[in-house]
């Protein structure tokens, strides 16, 4: 489904659901961590996390604005003008997209830290989003909060791309290009280990290092890489992902940016991982596994090497068929129904 393009007018495919019994003025909703690229998806393949995510508050407000009232969390000193911050964004095109008459009052709770490749400023973004939906007369179909979600994105990284909120958005394995999602099935006992080392790397700077020349060859090797995966995932077939997930493009550029990253993706592979990477822009790495326990033995041993240069880590493992953003409550203004 494509996604909803900026403007007052929204095509049929995209049109709002059914107008709920009473109107909301509260809701809340959280967005889960992902993992961007998936090694051999740049900017078009993620995967959502369980276990760590970004929770937004959102007020239906008279006033025809967007007012970020607060900011808690694991990140506090995050731009409160709306026009500068990714879920601000969001919700401005949003507001401008449908002609909304009313506003939003948007509270922050950040569990995802900003740098860490694990969607941080993705998070924060779909979730206000997802809230902000539940309060429309006419709430939208999840696929179409696509596009102000990018509009929100490139406020952080500097351009739209939505691995990380494709993931979010559906939930699991999300191909993402700059008009469609797509969720690819991957086996429910699949699962991703994701270590995420007490550093910063900022998503302009790790794509800095992107700059300059390409060999065609690379790009041939990535592209049959990437089909290998995919092609594996649908067919449930491990022995082509483990064949295929492998960056052969964007990690040798990024590695040096990532203390010890070497020794931490061996760490990875040594517990037979289906493949090894940077989780999104890093620092953090990640490693696919064919059962749980292999990915729960492969992120101690990726801890440990992290320590090894003195960096203290968080570990995840969860699978890779992982939830969407969800509602975690709402309101409802009885007075007005």
């Amino acid at each position: 489904m494509k996604a909803v393009p900026m403007s007052v007018e929204l095509p049929e495919s995209v049109m709002p659901l059914s107008r709920p019994a009473l109107p909301l003025q509260h809701a809340c909703a959280c967005a889960p961590a992902s993992v961007g690229n998936v090694a051999v998806g740049f900017d078009l393949l993620g995967h959502s996390l369980a276990g760590i995510g970004d929770r937004a508050e959102v007020r239906r407000i008279d006033e025809p604005v967007v007012r970020i009232a607060a900011i808690h969390g694991c990140v506090e000193m995050l731009p409160t003008d709306p026009r500068q911050n990714t879920a601000g964004v969001a919700l401005l095109s949003l507001r401008k997209a449908l002609g909304l008459q009313h506003g939003f009052e948007l509270v922050l709770h950040k569990g995802i830290a900003l740098g860490s490749g694990m969607g941080g400023s993705a998070a924060s973004c779909v979730a206000a989003l997802v809230a902000a939906n539940a309060l429309l007369a006419q709430p939208l179909p999840r696929e179409a909060l696509y596009g102000f979600a990018l509009d929100g994105e490139a406020v952080a990284s500097g351009g739209r791309h939505g691995d990380n909120l494709g993931a979010m958005l559906l939930g699991g394995l999300v191909l993402a290009t700059p008009d469609r999602l797509l969720r690819i099935p991957v086996p429910a006992e699949w699962h991703c280990a994701v270590v995420h080392p007490h550093a910063v790397l900022e998503t302009r700077k790790a794509r800095a290092a992107l700059a300059g020349d390409y060999a065609l060859a690379e790009f041939v090797a990535q592209s049959g890489n990437l089909a290998l995966v995919l092609a594996g995932c649908w067919n449930a077939d491990a022995t082509l992902v483990r064949e295929g997930l492998k960056d052969v493009l964007v990690e040798p550029r990024r590695a040096s940016l990532i203390p010890n990253f070497a020794r931490v993706k061996q760490a990875a592979l040594d517990h037979r991982a289906l493949g090894a990477s940077i989780s999104g822009a890093g620092p953090s790495v990640f490693g696919w596994y064919e059962t749980r326990a292999p990915a729960v033995a492969a992120a101690a041993a990726m801890s440990k090497a992290f320590a090894e240069v003195g960096l203290d880590s968080d570990s995840f493992v969860a699978p890779v068929n992982g939830p969407a953003a969800s509602l975690l409550d709402t309101l409802t203004d009885m007075a007005s129904a």
